[in-house]
């Protein structure tokens, strides 16, 4: 690869972390391809990127992006997306999938490194379309309890005459 190319590829990837919510490196050691264009499927489906990439010229990318630094060694593929939840649930939905061959390592969660703790509670919250169907559901009860019972009376009225 030569110089330009690794600093174009440096540039991308800054400014695709400079406006991530979360950042996941994971180990993909083992992985066959078709179980890697699977994460990668997922990831697409969810408007969220994954890049298997080169661990100075991440490390160089989260550095001129302004996160934290983080260790990267051996094989590492990033997840990250504009969203903190998404990339989270991906990554953590790939470790359970492919037990033998992926595991998370660590992320950043809006540039600052995050435990493996928090990684795995917000892979367990809902998303933000989820949370808009919880509201809606919340607000259409009282609706939806009315009409019954004004079913109910009306039902009850016709029986009576």
């Amino acid at each position: 690869m030569t110089r330009a190319r690794k600093e174009e590829l440096v540039a991308e990837m800054t400014a695709a972390f400079k406006d991530a919510g979360a950042i996941i490196v994971c180990d993909y050691k083992g992985m066959t391809v078709e179980n890697l264009e699977t994460v990668r499927n997922l990831a697409k489906a969810e408007d969220t990127k994954v890049k298997v990439v080169k661990n100075r010229l991440a490390r160089i990318a989260l550095k001129n992006a302004g996160c934290e630094d983080i260790e990267f060694t051996e094989t590492n593929l990033v997840v990250w997306g504009d969203a903190q939840v998404t990339p989270c649930k991906i990554a953590d939905k790939a470790a359970t999938e492919f037990k033998d061959s992926f595991a998370i390592k660590t992320g950043l969660i809006q540039g600052e490194v995050a435990s493996m703790e928090t990684i795995n509670a917000m892979a367990k919250l809902p998303t933000r379309d989820e949370l808009l169907g919880m509201l809606l559901n919340v607000w259409n009860a009282p609706v939806q309890n009315f009409t019954i019972g004004l079913q109910a009376l009306a039902n009850k009225k016709e029986e009576e005459a």
